[in-house]
């Protein structure tokens, strides 16, 4: 098991990235609601306020166990949560980290960018999945390739789209 980490709250722009609370109940009951989110995330395809209790709980306990930092997306002035970014650090002895992100329905359209300064940021990415395309690119990551079969998302296996950021790569300007 890793050390235990610390979540900080970060400023992104509009945004802030925070730990979780139990106030983000009502984050987790529309993400769940969503056809997409709980296909490829531990978020409860069937809410119910104990799944979502459970789901912040799990959120903490990556942190406590080491394995990586589950931010909830919080409006800056609001802090009313909007969504999900995490960095996952199960492969970080090589040098690798992957990150990924979910925002609820009635949030998309905006978007926050923080400079994470670990050697290599990963994200995988469903081809028809434009939004988050265009996210990751504005946020500075480029796309390596196609990776056939990579995932099971709703008991399929499904291509996506690798995509990359380097921490010697420009920072995209926030806007």
């Amino acid at each position: 098991m890793s050390a235990a980490l610390m979540v900080p709250t970060l400023a992104a722009g509009p945004f802030r990235l925070r730990p979780f609370a139990l106030g983000d109940i009502d984050v987790v009951r529309e993400a769940a609601s969503d056809p997409h989110i709980p296909l490829i995330t531990t978020v409860p395809a069937a809410f119910t306020e104990e799944a979502g209790r459970r789901f912040i709980e799990r959120q903490w306990e990556r942190a406590e166990q080491g394995t990586g930092y589950s931010f909830a997306i919080a409006d800056a002035d609001t802090d009313h949560a909007a969504g999900q970014a995490g960095l996952w650090l199960t492969d970080v002895s090589a040098g690798r980290a992957s990150v990924g992100y979910w925002v609820i329905s009635s949030s998309r359209g905006r978007r926050a960018h923080q400079d994470l300064r670990i050697p290599r940021l990963e994200l995988h990415v469903e081809p028809w999945n434009t939004a988050s395309i265009r996210t990751a690119e504005k946020a500075g990551f480029q796309r390596e390739g196609l990776l056939r079969g990579w995932q099971e998302v709703g008991g399929e296996r499904k291509d996506m789209y690798m995509y990359a950021r380097l921490a010697g790569d420009p920072v995209p300007p926030v806007s």
